[in-house]
């Protein structure tokens, strides 16, 4: 009856959690007689084993990017938890649309997904091996055993900071899951995977746990800015549960707004700042010190050192095709899958779309001998690219990747211009008793969009639902927000708003309110007679 998922992960608890460098090179070699002992029997090792925790956000498996930690057939690239979370994301909404039909795929943007689909799968899965992993991680930290293994001093106060590093992690992953599923399997450090299956929780329960979490942890990791660029510290803390609050009349039916601008307003006074063009956020370089000042928490990839079919290499090769060979100067790779177009939705959010220079300098779309309007979800040529992701540095160059076929782009889950967005969003569903901050705080994003000209500014009057929306939209676009947005702004399943090829129809239509949340995957159920399936499904 043991649940498969946990199986493997009980595997790979004993094999994997070995020596790697914590940098851009994750050498990550299995040996069959590497225990928890020999792992964390010194401080550096226990280093070592939370560089593979943070090495499995931006990695598929310990064999390079053919190779998956996951037990699940297909191509192992989608297994990548950010290309995962990505297509539920984005490939359900108005932003994207895939030409590819691999069996479930097609059901995101056609809001028909089911308990079988293999992707949903996935984006379940990952998220709950990189739990198991960081309780692993967060149990070996305890103080008896820090004692028994005679670690003491500044090792210790040092394994201290890291396990808050894991428990950060973890809580993230379960507001991915809430987010998504609202109800998964719930396990911690204090849970014996081995021999127990795991019970399921219920929205509100984990919401209290990751808000008790993060509340806690707000006050316990370090100061924000304070360590090494890719580790998470209390703005990265900060930033979740500003994000979890936004979103708290979805999970919960509770209003929490005021603590959504609380946190976003710490993150905001924490010392980040914009970065000056906002066509470098997503380039090759994006973790130099002038554009990465603007990112809160990042997942790190590498196109040497950390190679793997997702992240931004999934997003700018499959934005590619071999028959546009000059979108490959845009996006700074030479590897096309013909696969990821926007609908004509997004690029009308932006002034003047289709004209030779748009003054809003977000607005990165490829038009060259394409139609905005996609008449065939199978047909490639149709439909504007996206080209806001470029594995070229800020001066047009290509980055440190010399293959050009894995991207060097590292992937923000926070930054600082979300935050700006959060505060106002969430004073605005207060009664707008700030809306003089708010404003203030958009003209900084659409100051950097417009190119300091002062085109671009809004008044006070102009924050309406519609506007926030739309700015969401023009800010964060392909960035793995719009689900979520659309489902508190009531308009992703709503019949209200369409978009092309929403529900499978050419001109769009509404779907069942279900399918605002994922199924639990049948074999999750089939397995764990502790778990119960999401309504209707």
């Amino acid at each position: 009856m043991k649940s498969i998922l946990f199986q493997k992960i009980a595997f790979y608890l004993s094999v994997i959690l070995v020596a790697v460098a914590c940098n851009d090179q994750l050498d990550l070699k299995p040996v069959n007689d590497v225990t928890s002992e020999k792992v964390y029997a010194t401080p550096e090792g226990y280093l070592q084993a939370l560089a593979k925790i943070y090495g499995s956000f931006a990695t598929t498996g310990s064999g390079g990017p053919g190779s998956t930690d996951l037990p699940f057939g297909g191509d192992p690239g989608w297994s990548d938890f950010y290309r995962s979370f990505w297509k539920v994301q984005e490939l359900s909404t108005d932003e994207a649309i895939i030409a590819w039909n691999d069996p479930g795929l097609p059901d995101f943007h056609n809001l028909s997904y089911t308990p079988n689909n293999p992707f949903v799968q996935r984006i379940f899965s990952r998220p709950m091996f990189q739990i198991v992993l960081c309780n692993e991680f967060i149990r070996e930290c305890a103080d008896n055993r820090l004692e028994r293994r005679g670690i003491t001093g500044t090792d210790a106060a040092k394994i201290k900071q890291y396990q808050q590093e894991a428990r950060f992690l973890r809580a993230f992953q379960y507001w991915v899951l809430l987010d998504l599923f609202r109800n998964p399997p719930f396990v911690t450090e204090k849970d014996d995977v081995g021999k127990i299956l795991p019970r399921q929780t219920n929205a509100r329960e984990l919401y209290n746990y990751i808000e008790s979490e993060l509340l806690d942890l707000s006050n316990g990791m370090e100061p924000p800015m304070s360590l090494e660029y890719g580790h998470a510290d209390r703005g990265a803390a900060w930033a979740l549960l500003a994000r979890l609050s936004l979103n708290a009349e979805v999970y919960i039916g509770e209003k929490r707004h005021i603590q959504a601008m609380e946190y976003a307003q710490k993150v905001i006074d924490a010392g980040s700042a914009l970065t000056d063009n906002y066509q470098f956020l997503f380039r090759s370089n994006n973790d130099s010190a002038g554009i990465r000042k603007e990112f809160i928490f990042t997942i790190r990839y590498d196109g040497i050192n950390t190679q793997t079919y997702g992240g931004g290499t999934f997003i700018v090769n499959a934005s590619a095709s071999n028959e546009t060979r000059d979108f490959f100067g845009i996006s700074g790779n030479n590897a096309g899958w013909s696969g990821m177009r926007t609908t004509r939705n997004l690029p009308l959010l932006f002034p003047d779309t289709g004209k030779a220079e748009c003054p809003d300098k977000r607005a990165q779309f490829y038009t060259t001998d394409r139609d905005i309007d996609i008449n065939s979800v199978g047909t490639y040529s149709e439909g504007w690219l996206v080209a806001k992701y470029r594995n070229t540095t800020t001066r047009g160059e290509n980055g440190k990747n010399r293959t050009q076929e894995f991207c060097d782009i590292d992937i923000p889950l926070f930054r600082l211009g979300e935050m700006y967005l959060i505060y106002a969003e969430a004073d605005w569903r207060n009664g707008g008793a700030n809306k003089s901050i708010s404003k203030n705080y958009i003209n900084e994003l659409r100051k950097r969009a417009y190119g300091g000209v002062s085109q671009g500014q809004i008044t006070e009057d102009d924050i309406t639902e519609e506007f926030l929306i739309a700015e969401r939209g023009r800010e964060l676009y392909w960035e793995g927000h719009r689900r979520t947005d659309l489902i508190r702004f009531n308009r992703f399943t709503e019949g209200s708003y369409l978009w092309p090829w929403k529900g499978g129809q050419k001109g769009g239509v509404g779907a069942s309110s279900h399918l605002r949340i994922l199924p639990i995957p049948a074999n999750e159920i089939g397995n764990n007679p502790n778990l119960k399936q999401n309504p209707i499904y």
